[in-house]
């Protein structure tokens, strides 16, 4: 996308204007498909405006009004008390909902595929799956959700 600022001829209003490239900008002008949104003017062109300049690879970036937070430092902040309660609860009833399920390890993706075609009686699972592996559970119309906290499996617990 490109954005260019755009003047009504006629009248000077200025406004914006975005396109999939310059050559688009041409082509609706000429057209007469770009026109001014406050008189409706056809009669467009591009405006002067600043060009908008990357920073070299090798330049910081422009101090903020707040002071910048080094990357490994972000990571060891304290969650807030609600983002903590709200985990807990996300936790809570994950595992409520995980009681009347099974854990079927591996054979998730094999298992729900199972089910879905009546090789299978239905039954509430989790278990194991590749991203690959749920993406084709999906693309077959098997209805799968991601787990929101990780889940030990039964045989590792303590």
């Amino acid at each position: 996308m490109i954005v260019f600022d755009l003047q009504c001829e006629p009248m000077g209003h200025r406004f914006e204007g975005w396109f999939g490239s310059s050559t688009d900008y041409e082509d609706q002008c000429a057209r007469g498909l770009v026109s001014c949104p406050t008189c409706g003017s056809a009669d467009v062109t591009k405006a002067v405006m600043a060009p908008n300049l990357g920073r070299k690879g090798n330049q910081l970036p422009v101090a903020t009004a707040r002071p910048a937070v080094p990357p490994q430092a972000a990571t060891n902040l304290p969650l807030p008390p609600e983002a903590v309660a709200m985990f807990k609860a996300v936790a809570a009833m994950q595992a409520e909902a995980i009681k009347s399920s099974t854990w079927v390890g591996e054979k998730f993706a094999d298992d729900a595929r199972a089910m879905h075609y009546g090789e299978k009686d239905a039954a509430a699972i989790h278990g194991k799956a590749t991203l690959d592996e749920a993406r084709e559970l999906i693309e077959e119309g098997i209805q799968v959700a991601p787990l929101l906290v990780p889940v030990i499996p039964p045989e590792e617990a303590n």
